[in-house]
C-alpha cells in the first residue's frame, strides 16, 4: 500500500487546482483505446475517425498513445502539478513538459513499459527531440478533441470543486476526499491511501498537496509528483462530460414550476453557483439569477456564501419536490 504523508502544515495549505494538461492526457488516453463507458460514446465516436488519422501517420503518436493507454505507470514528464491553481493554462504546463531529456523520457517510458499490462517495445522511439514530440501530440489533441468543449468542461469541474470545498469547509479532508476514487481514502490523522500497489510511500512537502478533477473518466486516479516534493492527486469529477447521459426533470415538475426553473433544480442536486449553472445549462446568468430568486421565495433552494462567491443549493422542499417520480 502506498501513502501519501501530509504535516498538519501541509493538510493546512492543500487546496484544490484545475488542469488542462490533464484533462487532455486523459483525452488522449480515452481516444487510444475501445470506448466502453455509455456516457462518452458519442464524444468517442467523433472523435475517433481524426484522431486515428493522426496516429496512423505518426508512428511515435501511436506507440506513445497505445502505452500510455495501457500501462500503470504514467511517465512523470508528461504527469506535473500543476503551478496556476484553479488559472493554471496549458501553455504552461506544455513547457514543463517540453523541458524533459531524451534521456529522462526514455528512463520512464520503460518504466511505463515495465507496469504495462500489454506486451510493448520502444521501436518508435527514434530519432530525438521526444518530449517536444510529446508536446506536439498533447497541444493537437488539446486544439481538436479538447478545447472546443473545454467551457462546458471547465464548469462540471468547478462544480465539482465547490462541492467538495463546502465538504472540507464544513466536515474537514476524509470527508471532501470521500468517493474520489474506489482506492483513495484518509487514513489516520495524516495520510492519503493513493494505491494498493506496494510503491513507496511519498511524504509531501509543506506546501501542501494538489486534489485536480477531470472530466473524462469515471474512474482511476493518477499521482503528478515534482521535485522536491510537490504532488498532485488527479481524480474523476463528479458527473459525466457528456450532456447526452444527464437526465431530464420530471415532465410534471416542468408543467408545475416551468422549464427553466425545474432543470436549475434538477441541476442542483449537487451544490453549484450561479455561473455555474449558466454554463452547465447553457443560459444567461440573468436568467438563471431570475429563476433562482422565484426559487428562493419559494424556499425551494437556498444560498450560502463562500468567500466571494454564493453557492446555492436544495432546501429539505425543494429535494422532495425535485425526487418526486412521475407516476
Amino acid at each position: 500500500m502506498m501513502l501519501l504523508r501530509l504535516s498538519t502544515l501541509a493538510l493546512s495549505r492543500s487546496r484544490f487546482a484545475l488542469s488542462p494538461l490533464a484533462e487532455t492526457l486523459g483525452s488522449m488516453m480515452v481516444l487510444g483505446k475501445p470506448c466502453t463507458d455509455p456516457w462518452l460514446a458519442s464524444w468517442h465516436a467523433l472523435q475517433d475517425g481524426a484522431f486515428r488519422a493522426v496516429l496512423e501517420a505518426d508512428p511515435f503518436a501511436e506507440g506513445l498513445v497505445r502505452l500510455l493507454s495501457s500501462t500503470k505507470w504514467l511517465p512523470s514528464y508528461v504527469v506535473i502539478p500543476p503551478t496556476g491553481g484553479m488559472r493554471t493554462t496549458l501553455e504552461s504546463e506544455l513547457a514543463s513538459v517540453a523541458r524533459a531529456s531524451d534521456e529522462e523520457v526514455r528512463a520512464e517510458l520503460e518504466k511505463s513499459v515495465a507496469h504495462s499490462w500489454k506486451q510493448h517495445d520502444l521501436g518508435w522511439l527514434t530519432g530525438h527531440g521526444w518530449a517536444a514530440r510529446t508536446t506536439d501530440l498533447l497541444k493537437y489533441v488539446w486544439e481538436a478533441h479538447v478545447a472546443p468543449d473545454w467551457p462546458r468542461r471547465r464548469a462540471l469541474l468547478e462544480r465539482d470543486v465547490t462541492h467538495r470545498a463546502g465538504l472540507l469547509a464544513a466536515y474537514g479532508w476524509p470527508r471532501a476526499l470521500q468517493h474520489m476514487s474506489r482506492r483513495s481514502a484518509w487514513v489516520g490523522a495524516d495520510a492519503i491511501r493513493f494505491s494498493d500497489q506496494a510503491f513507496p510511500d511519498r511524504v509531501v512537502g509543506d506546501e501542501g498537496m494538489l486534489f485536480v478533477p477531470i472530466s473524462v473518466l469515471s474512474s482511476g486516479t493518477w499521482l503528478c509528483e515534482a521535485p522536491p516534493a510537490s504532488y498532485a492527486l488527479v481524480y474523476p469529477a463528479r458527473g459525466s462530460a457528456d450532456d447526452a447521459a444527464r437526465i431530464r426533470p420530471a415532465r410534471s415538475l416542468e408543467r408545475l414550476i416551468g422549464t427553466g426553473r425545474a432543470a436549475i433544480l434538477h441541476e442542483l442536486e449537487h451544490p453549484a453557483t450561479s455561473s455555474e449553472l449558466a454554463a452547465h445549462l447553457g443560459l444567461s446568468l440573468g436568467t438563471v439569477g431570475d429563476h433562482l430568486a422565484i426559487l428562493r421565495d419559494a424556499d425551494f433552494v437556498v444560498g450560502t456564501r463562500v468567500g466571494r462567491r454564493v453557492v446555492y443549493r436544495r432546501t429539505e422542499t425543494g429535494h422532495l419536490i425535485a425526487s418526486r417520480k412521475e407516476d
